[in-house]
């Protein structure tokens, strides 16, 4: 029983963590990625996800996911001197996109092992 508890307790201080950085879908974590090297505008995301990924983002996924991440203060725009929209990442979204990559990562090695056994 006290280990459930302690599990509880853990899974419900990893679930406030995870809430506050808000939910990821996979375009807004691709997003992210694309901007942890640097600013880009919305063309230049479709083009480096592509490249990244190989799939590329539609108009609506692409700038639905861009106004959830900066609702959430994760990317915020530049300024720009033509018709660009320019976004750069902020230190949250950087903490953010370190922490769900990080959690990826364990992800991924547990499956790793399970398929080494199998």
């Amino acid at each position: 029983m006290r280990i459930t508890r302690n599990v509880a307790k853990t899974r419900a201080q990893l679930d406030r963590d995870l809430d506050e950085f808000g939910r990821f879908s996979e375009p807004a974590l691709l997003i992210l990625i694309s901007m942890a090297d640097g600013p880009k505008h919305g063309y230049a995301m479709t083009e480096d996800i592509a490249q990244l990924s190989g799939e590329r983002l539609g108009p609506g996924t692409l700038y639905g996911a861009i106004a959830r991440l900066e609702s959430r203060g994760f990317i915020e725009p530049l300024e720009s001197e033509d018709r660009r929209n320019p976004y750069r990442l902020t230190a949250i979204g950087e903490k953010a996109l370190r922490a769900r990559l990080a959690a990826l990562e364990a992800v991924t090695r547990a499956g790793q092992r399970r398929l080494a056994r199998a």
